[in-house]
């Protein structure tokens, strides 16, 4: 019998693949920046809420650490720093490495949209002496969630005189909240009988906004309406019209709050993609003079696919990335196509999403082996997609190699992940839409609890790990 080589002196339990809980074995330095990055994140959590005001703070935090419009610069060399606003309600951002960008970005992609009730277009209506908006959900919710709770408006109404009236209602203790009635269970034995999905039909999903009439005019025939859409116009100078061209969204009225006598947990409106959106754009915002330029790119739109001239689909932020190009080359009238391609093939890309966390409760969805733990550390999601891969992105090998042992050498604690059994479902992220560029693309993220409802949750130590992870992955890939 040959003799064992002695490379292959290892004991058998160091060969098994691990993922530990990290409260375990988090040291009191590690706690304190948990707790503390947990802080930092729920305040900007809580005045984020929607698309456009996450990319408004993101470009305020950007202007404060010393990033300037790109189209303010007509070359940019090694260390500028530099973001693009996307249409309002995206955000890109970049700082320029020391390498030359044809050999490629690094790039933090998340998404800043999260599930809601948007409003249609001529949404004020009266019945029965009541007000309400009338609403269209966004992204996929459970219906059912979204009644008996207390909700706020956040949004902006554009008028024709070219002014844009900011609208934010419900989130100070002050404010009056909105409401979605549902039916008593004294009376809901015939409702209670009918599938979850069917219980709450999307056309009751209507919110009270308002129960006082206007009795100025005796000939205005609702009123009660009237009385509101008077309101409106002496506090935000529109009238009903304008609601055509405005941007409404009703969110949940409640703030990020820990959860556990512990606090563990964060339970949250937004956490989906909010949660991986944040970190990326710290990790972006800390780099100074990285070895390659190192990119943000913070998308609208992904819980309906990411069309719109302001989702991943859009060609603004291929443009932006170009335009980063083309300057730390010497300038536009500089630009070579070929080149930029390249550099595009030689990128590595996160694209940071949420995955959903085991549930014991609900464990017959879940294939444990291939499931994300809570507290277990950043999730590493291979591939996304529905049943039999559609749809999906799936990262190479090699690629995958490289970043763990990124992560390894920087003690990231790590785990993989899916979006439940095969057969249960399955979900996309902007993978799939950014690896058409040719670039090398990865799903990343964290797990979460209650994905999709009104108020999710999710762990403060993996967070923290989260942004750790991210700041090595483009400091170091490539």
């Amino acid at each position: 019998m040959p003799k064992k080589k002695e490379t292959n002196k290892i004991k058998a339990g160091e060969l098994f693949a691990e993922f530990p809980n990290l409260y375990e074995k988090a040291s009191e330095d590690d706690m304190n920046a948990t707790f503390e990055f947990a802080e930092e994140y729920k305040m900007f959590l809580d005045n984020s809420k929607t698309e456009r005001e996450f990319a408004a703070n993101a470009i305020q935090a950007a202007e404060e650490l010393g990033f300037v419009d790109i189209a303010s610069k007509e070359s940019l060399k090694p260390g500028d720093k530099v973001y693009q606003s996307i249409k309002g309600k995206g955000f890109a951002a970049a700082v320029v490495g020391k390498k030359s960008p044809v050999e490629g970005f690094n790039i933090l992609g998340a998404h800043i949209d999260s599930p809601r009730l948007d409003l249609k277009p001529n949404p004020i209506y009266e019945d029965n002496d009541t007000v309400y908006f009338k609403t269209h959900y966004y992204g996929g919710i459970k219906k059912y969630q979204w009644t008996t709770i207390p909700l706020s408006v956040h949004g902006v109404v554009f008028t024709n005189d070219g002014k844009a009236h900011q609208i934010v209602v419900g989130e100070k203790d002050t404010d009056p909240v909105f409401y979605i009635t549902d039916l008593l269970p004294h009376l809901g034995s015939e409702q209670m009988t009918k599938k979850a999905s069917e219980f709450i039909p999307a056309e009751d999903l209507n919110v009270i906004i308002g129960g006082i009439p206007c009795t100025e005019d005796k000939k205005t025939k609702d009123i009660f309406k009237a009385g509101v859409l008077k309101l409106l116009y002496e506090q935000y100078g529109i009238k009903e019209k304008d609601f055509v061209s405005a941007e409404i969204e009703i969110v949940p009225a409640t703030h990020a709050r820990d959860v556990g006598f512990d606090r563990a947990y964060i339970a949250a409106y937004g956490h989906d993609d909010k949660v991986c959106a944040y970190p990326a754009l710290r990790a972006l915002l800390a780099q100074e003079k990285p070895r390659k330029t190192c990119v943000c790119l913070l998308t609208d739109k992904e819980e309906i696919g990411s069309y719109s001239n302001s989702g991943a689909t859009s060609n603004l932020y291929e443009n932006f990335l170009m335009e980063v190009f083309a300057k730390a080359e010497g300038g536009i009238d500089k630009f070579n196509n070929l080149k930029f391609r390249k550099a595009l093939a030689a990128t590595k890309m996160l694209s940071t999403d949420v995955t959903t966390a085991y549930d014991p409760k609900y464990a017959s969805v879940f294939e444990k082996n291939n499931t994300a733990f809570m507290s277990h550390g950043l999730k590493i999601e291979k591939y996304t997609g529905a049943r039999g891969k559609s749809g999906c992105s799936e990262a190479t090998g090699d690629f995958i190699a490289e970043i763990t042992d990124i992560f390894e050498k920087n003690s990231i604690p790590w785990q993989t992940g899916e979006l439940g059994r095969i057969d249960a479902g399955g979900g996309g992220t902007i993978a799939a839409i950014m690896a058409k560029l040719g670039m090398d693309v990865v799903d990343m993220g964290i797990p979460v609890w209650s994905m999709h409802a009104p108020v999710e949750v999710i762990s403060k130590i993996d967070l923290y790990y989260l942004y750790l992870g991210y700041k090595a992955f483009i400091e170091n890939i490539g």
